[in-house]
């Protein structure tokens, strides 16, 4: 029975955290596609991909968001006609949205590759962006419609079918227009056409994976029409509601939404604007793809592995805290904020520390057999040090991710809004000011983002706390979970120093997690951050209970 409800427990998560999962091996993808088409051809790929993400977080992500609450609302009350019109309604307007930005891809494709990234052969890859975003709207159409149903575990599954099929085109799409690429690289005696191609096919596979999993929903989709058709014969509805009342409703929504995501997530697409005009201003502009792709194929990744990792230990209490915040349950609420704030720094401090400490080995490590290349070790020179300001993105971004989901959960739509735009503009200046001007080129980029994310979680905490008069624990949630990460990171690099040479990175980097995690966790007894209660809930959970009590720590 134990199991049962173990296996139960694993599968809901696996539910609830579909999209934080997704995100997590988008990024992974990146790296082995980084070994196939270059860092070089990474660096090409970036902006079709950036472009491709920030148009589907409109036709896609918040389409779905807005479309679901409003088919969800109906169902409940069993008006399945005009539940059904949401639907056809949203997906003409997702469809109409989606051929528009598909077209401006198709002719603005040089403007976009010259202008925007200053790199002129990614207008390759940005065309073939185009028909991902088509399908892509399509599939934000039917996640929606299903989630208005209440069918989330159909949703999730899709989210795993578009990723794998999405790694596994990604890669196979990229190895073979690599290959062809360098036929005509030699044909045209410029190596460059080789990453172009393998640009082009990477962001092929990513509509190859588009197709894939349109063809998967509407299969369900064929599937649950049978279903929803005995329903229309118990439908409560008594009137039809007009196109336009719907497409109205639709825009309250979408727009807000899509106006936060897209200033949430347009830095990247500037970052490479930036760096490609400081790299030509200080002669290296025969570098910048190469270095640009370095990155966002192994700093980016490394950096948003250890960003994910906080979002899925506060995911789950996130929704806790809006339930409570609904049924008026303001002390509960807090006290589940509280230990949000908690779990958060328990995960992100170790993460970053750990990261800065092994930031040579982990960057070794994603050329997997080519560590010891000409190519690996310029990364490092390149990426160590960069790397080791960047961790601090990681503990900005989590905080920003738990109040800014917050205050969405509290429906402060307009106070998440002017917090976007807020940060979007800090990062706007700072990079222009660090990298622009100063030309700091990755350092000055690092830094744009540390004080975007930083002003994005001191303004969320400033609305969530005005609204709800919350009072965090500083000491118990924060300040003891940093200073055990920190005496734990200094055990981990002396590991790292004796280990390295003789056992590699891989050897080292587990045997020194594994002791870091060890004396981090034993600290965190020691200042009472975490009692018998959160160690049960973890691996080993027992053996340390059974140390503390021995001890007598708990």
């Amino acid at each position: 029975m134990r199991v049962q409800l173990m296996m139960k427990n694993v599968k809901n998560q696996i539910v609830m955290l579909a999209g934080i999962i997704s995100y997590m091996i988008l990024l992974l993808m990146r790296v082995p596609l980084a070994n196939i088409i270059g860092d070089a051809g990474m660096g090409l790929f970036a902006p079709a991909f950036e472009l491709y993400i920030l148009t589907t977080l409109v036709t896609s992500h918040s389409m779905s968001r807005a479309m679901s609450g409003l088919i969800r609302y109906r169902v409940k009350r069993e008006r399945y006609r005009n539940a059904g019109k949401v639907f056809h309604t949203a997906f003409l307007m997702d469809l109409f949205i989606s051929v528009a930005a598909a077209v401006l891809l198709l002719f603005l494709s040089s403007a976009i590759a010259d202008i925007l990234v200053l790199e002129h052969l990614s207008r390759m890859a940005v065309l073939a962006a185009a028909p991902a975003v088509i399908f892509a709207a399509v599939i934000g159409s039917f996640r929606g419609y299903f989630n208005g149903y209440g069918l989330g575990v159909l949703v999730a599954h899709s989210h795993y079918v578009e990723k794998i099929s999405m790694v596994i085109g990604v890669l196979l799409c990229g190895n073979t227009f690599q290959k062809y690429g360098e036929n005509v690289a030699a044909l045209l005696q410029s190596e460059i056409y080789a990453y172009a191609y393998g640009a082009l096919g990477a962001m092929l596979g990513v509509t190859v994976s588009q197709v894939i999993t349109t063809i998967y929903l509407l299969v369900i989709y064929a599937v649950y029409s049978v279903t929803l058709r005995g329903r229309l014969g118990q439908d409560g509805s008594k009137r039809l509601e007009t196109s336009y009342s719907v497409q109205k409703m639709i825009l309250s929504s979408l727009i807000p939404l899509s106006l936060i995501t897209v200033l949430s997530n347009l830095q990247m697409l500037l970052d490479q604007r930036f760096f490609n005009y400081c790299m030509n201003m200080t002669q290296l502009g025969d570098v910048r793809t190469r270095q640009w792709g370095s990155y966002y194929g192994r700093f980016a990744v490394l950096v948003g592995l250890g960003s994910a990792l906080c979002c899925l230990s506060v995911h789950a209490l996130v929704g806790k805290i809006g339930n409570a915040y609904d049924r008026e349950e303001y002390r509960p609420m807090r006290d589940r904020i509280s230990r949000a704030v908690r779990r958060l720094s328990i995960i992100a401090f170790p993460a970053a520390i750990y990261l800065a400490v092994l930031a040579e080995s982990f960057i070794r490590l994603t050329y997997g057999k080519k560590s010891a290349s000409i190519a690996a070790k310029e990364a490092c020179n390149l990426l160590v040090p960069v790397l080791h300001l960047g961790v601090g993105i990681i503990v900005l971004f989590g905080f920003s991710f738990l109040f800014g989901q917050i205050l969405y959960k509290l429906g402060m739509v307009r106070e998440l809004f002017f917090t976007a735009a807020i940060s979007f503009l800090v990062h706007l200046a700072a990079g222009y000011l660090l990298v622009h001007k100063l030309l700091l080129g990755m350092n000055g980029l690092v830094g744009a983002l540390i004080l975007m994310f930083g002003a994005y979680a001191a303004l969320s905490y400033f609305f969530m706390d005005r609204r709800i008069r919350y009072r965090q624990d500083w000491f118990m949630g924060v300040i003891f979970p940093a200073i055990a990460a920190g005496v734990s990171g200094v055990a981990v690099f002396l590991l790292r120093l004796v280990l390295v040479e003789a056992a590699g990175d891989m050897i080292t980097v587990l045997v020194a997690l594994l002791t870091g995690i060890f004396i981090y966790i034993f600290l965190l007894m020691v200042f009472r951050v975490i009692g018998e209660a959160e160690l049960s809930r973890i691996p080993l959970g027992f053996f340390f209970i059974l140390l503390g009590k021995n001890l007598g720590i708990l």
